[in-house]
């Protein structure tokens, strides 16, 4: 005699069923957490190297200037007879351009290539002129300093020559190009005379194509 099939258990239990399946669906339905970003690799690049990442102001430009005024200003015969090292004052660069440019830097690049010449020594600016005189007040009028040791007033070197001058642009674009022309110029004036004893300027051009 043939014996009737075993019910199915899970057919036996409808509620364990409808279980399962809901947590089956919950466990499908539940996102998966976003693996971590990888992390930034960083490393060190050549401070020489040529920087074209955008047609803008960098260091590139700033480098190519700087050695070229410091170049030809040593070579001029102003500084280069001078039987002793000439003081002067750089005047921080004018911005003429529509970027935002940190002329200081570019002054203290010059100004740096050219102290290290030691053919030309640096007297304190207009603009940093404020800081020298509250040194001499503290150190003469304090009271705290010895009279030997205090730097008296009075005793300033001035400035036989200053230097000054600008960067500016001229920039054109169309759809598809990007043409930037940046020019680099400084003046070496004789405070005495009045007059213009050098003179230099830097071209670039960069331009950016889509």
């Amino acid at each position: 005699m043939t014996r009737p099939a075993r019910p199915d258990p899970f057919l036996a239990h409808p509620l364990a069923l409808l279980l399962a399946a809901s947590l089956l669906s919950a466990c499908s339905s539940t996102p998966r957490p976003a693996p971590p970003a990888p992390a930034p690799q960083v490393r060190y690049g050549d401070a020489k190297a040529i920087e074209t990442v955008t047609v803008d102001f960098g260091s590139t430009d700033l480098q190519m200037m700087a050695e070229t005024m410091t170049r030809s200003l040593l070579q001029h015969k102003v500084i280069s007879a001078a039987r002793e090292a000439p003081t002067v004052t750089l005047a921080e660069v004018r911005n003429k351009t529509g970027e935002a440019i940190d002329t200081r830097v570019i002054t203290e690049k010059v100004r740096t290539a050219l102290t290290k010449s030691g053919q030309v020594r640096f007297a304190v600016s207009a603009n940093e002129m404020q800081p020298q005189v509250s040194e001499l007040k503290r150190q003469n009028q304090s009271g705290m300093y010895r009279n030997d040791t205090a730097a008296r007033m009075g005793n300033m070197v001035a400035a036989r020559f200053r230097i000054e001058g600008s960067i500016s642009t001229i920039v054109k674009q169309t759809a598809d190009v990007r043409d930037v022309f940046y020019i680099f110029t400084l003046n070496l004036v004789n405070n005495e005379s009045g007059l213009i004893e050098w003179a230099e300027e830097k071209e670039i051009r960069k331009i950016a194509s889509r």
